[in-house]
């Protein structure tokens, strides 16, 4: 078993913003897909627009609800190094990633607060893990080694 320590609020808002960046992509990507189908500007009708967010929104719920069941990590996690996982340290079920996800909501309010536990309680547990049984972990720092054995001076090896 591979011992783990809480990851930290810093750490996770950068796996966070990393997803976000890959919302981004795909979002962007939708929408010259749709400028080429349609032969108009990326910036087009207002409804091409929702169409493109709705399915935006759609990818990233279950982006982040599937590869929380599948293996704990989205992209964004996995490049930094944690994981999702319950309380038990097995990857979490598929009603805890769905549970997970809609407690971002209440994680946001007010202020983005549940989020913010995060770096405030010493299990680094947020609002929404709280709510769907989860933590976020990244692997323990290595023991240091041990310290060499000291070789016995010449005159210790004398002494009767």
């Amino acid at each position: 078993m591979i011992s783990t320590r809480p990851a930290g609020f810093w750490i996770r808002a950068v796996a966070a913003l990393l997803d976000f960046a890959l919302f981004g992509l795909v979002k962007l990507s939708l929408g010259v897909l749709a400028a080429r189908v349609w032969r108009s500007e990326i910036d087009g009708p207002v409804g091409v627009q929702g169409v493109i967010s709705a399915c935006t929104m759609l990818f990233a719920v279950l982006y982040t609800i599937v590869l929380h069941a599948l293996d704990g990590q989205t992209i964004g996690k996995l490049l930094v190094g944690v994981r999702v996982v319950g309380l038990d340290g097995e990857r979490p079920p598929l009603g805890a990633s769905v549970l997970r996800f809609f407690a971002y909501a209440v994680s946001l309010l007010p202020f983005g607060l549940g989020f913010v536990m995060a770096g405030l309680r010493a299990d680094r547990r947020a609002l929404h893990d709280l709510l769907a049984g989860t933590r976020v972990v990244r692997p323990a720092l290595p023991a240091p080694p041990p310290p060499p054995e000291r070789s016995p001076e010449p005159e210790e090896l004398l002494a009767p």
